[in-house]
């Protein structure tokens, strides 16, 4: 479903430039009507879709300094990890434990990779 939304703003985004470029000749009325019913439809999903993106503005909003908490907090040790592998491609997925430990494992036909020895330490 989102992706048949997402074409259709797309082509809503793409038709309205176009539309204004074409010349309508009088003996096409045919074209003309579909033109304009295609318009009411794109306008009619906007119309649609207005307040699902207010509603995420809002959201985007509130969630902004959550965001940027998180990220002055945990940016450094994330960048401590980064700095300890070298293409995330070369990992499995996460796997949890019953006793809550999260297991990463390398998987076994990446390369040879040996971290930065001059990588700064973090604690994580």
């Amino acid at each position: 479903m989102k992706q048949i939304l997402h074409a259709a703003i797309a082509a809503a985004l793409i038709a309205g430039p176009v539309t204004a470029q074409i010349e309508e000749p009088p003996e096409e009325e045919g074209f003309g009507l579909m033109q304009r019913g295609a318009e009411l439809f794109f306008e009619g999903i906007m119309g649609e879709m207005e307040p699902a993106i207010e509603d995420f503005r809002g959201f985007a909003e509130m969630a902004e300094p959550h965001l940027r908490a998180l990220l002055s907090e945990m940016g450094p040790a994330l960048m401590g990890v980064l700095d300890r592998i070298d293409d995330i491609s070369n990992y499995e997925a996460p796997e949890i434990l019953d006793n809550g430990d999260i297991i990463i494992r390398r998987k076994r036909e990446a390369p040879d990779f040996t971290p930065d020895p001059d990588a700064p330490e973090y604690d994580i």
